[in-house]
């Protein structure tokens, strides 16, 4: 996955488009919660922090970065 988003990324950065991947660890959902509730549940990453990145990869802000794998762990 990591070699495609690098590839796409290069394919279609003369078009201004840019392409990275996301990198989840553990999502803290009602699902994950009911498979292990064992695990400690606060390390997990909030589904609503994931799509915060999203949002900024979005944004003008991040405009310069293209082909990047984000690690969004948190502290699992």
């Amino acid at each position: 996955m990591l070699r495609l988003t690098e590839a796409l990324a290069a394919e279609v950065a003369t078009q201004g488009i840019t392409v990275n991947a996301i990198l989840p660890g553990v999502l803290d959902t009602p699902a994950n919660r009911a498979a292990m509730p064992q695990a400690e549940h606060d390390r997990w990453v909030t589904p609503t922090a994931v799509a915060a990145v999203v949002l900024f990869l979005a944004s003008d802000a991040a405009n310069v970065i293209n082909g990047a794998a984000i690690p969004t762990y948190g502290g699992t």
